[in-house]
Formats: structure tokens, C-alpha cells, sequence
């Protein structure tokens, strides 16, 4: 399979998708600290990386979707559609959790808060495993010589 969203000859959604994973763990670990009794900006920074998560999220879903029009329709296609489904479902988590805390003066996060990105983070760990599953099945696909003999240059006698 090729992407059709290509930077270098390769694909852009297995490089956007460590964003808001990456967003989304910054996020949680502020507001751990927001809830262990950190000061009270710790809360703020945690809403407003969920919101940089977030839009990061979004990005990745379009180039997602993309990716997966030449998903062949086999075992593979159900693996790609699952793991952008988990992937929605971990974005959805912190959007809840992110409209709550929107509505108050003060963006902290309380505990349940907490424990929904946790259960988001689970979720999102779900996502990781299936995404190694595929990049194994699509770099097994378009494997290359791996042994000393590849990088010999070939001449003619």
C-alpha cells in the first residue's frame, strides 16, 4: 500500500499521530500536577495542551481517512479502521473532558477529570498497538535488502 499523503516517500499520518498522543500525555501529567496540589496554573496549561491535542487530532484524522481509501479490503482494512476508531474514541474522551472545563472560570482539572484522561490514555495505548501492527504489515510489504549485500555497489564485469 501507498499513501497518498507522502512526505519524502513517506507517509505523513504515522508522523502526525505522535502529536496528539504526545499532546494528550503532556496534558495528563499537568493536570496530575493540577490535582496532586501543583499550583494553579498547572490546570490552565493542561486545558489548553488538550486543546493543542486536540486540533493536532483532527489533523491526523483527515490524513487518516485519506490513508485509508487504499487500504485494501481485507484483515488489514478492519485493523486501519480500528485503530482509527480508538483513536476517535481517545480524541472524544479529552473533548469531553475539555468541554467541562470550559465552562468554568478556573480551567483545573479535578479528579474525575483526571481519571477520564486516564481511561483516555488506556485507550489511546489500544491505538499505539494497532498502529505498530500496521506499519509492521506495511513495512513487511515493501521490504528492502537488510544485509550487507544491499549496500555492496553492483558493477558490471
Amino acid at each position: 500500500m501507498q499513501s497518498r499523503l507522502r512526505v519524502q516517500g513517506h507517509p505523513i499520518q504515522p508522523m502526525l499521530v505522535t502529536f496528539p498522543y504526545g499532546l494528550f500525555v503532556c496534558a495528563a501529567i499537568f493536570d496530575l500536577a493540577d490535582v496532586a496540589g501543583g499550583p494553579a496554573f498547572l490546570g490552565e496549561v493542561g486545558y489548553w495542551t488538550t486543546v493543542a491535542a486536540l486540533v493536532a487530532a483532527a489533523l491526523t484524522t483527515v490524513a487518516g481517512m485519506v490513508d485509508l481509501w487504499d487500504v485494501p479490503p481485507d484483515r488489514t482494512r478492519h485493523t486501519a479502521i480500528t485503530f482509527n476508531l480508538v483513536n476517535a474514541g481517545m480524541a472524544g474522551l479529552f473533548l469531553l473532558a475539555c468541554l467541562i472545563r470550559a465552562d468554568g472560570p478556573y480551567r483545573g482539572a479535578s479528579p474525575a477529570l483526571l481519571v477520564t484522561e486516564l481511561v483516555a490514555l488506556a485507550v489511546g495505548g489500544v491505538g499505539v498497538r494497532l498502529g505498530a501492527r500496521l506499519m509492521r504489515h506495511f513495512e513487511a510489504s515493501r521490504a528492502e535488502a537488510t544485509s550487507f549485500d544491499a549496500l555492496r555497489v553492483r558493477t558490471k564485469v
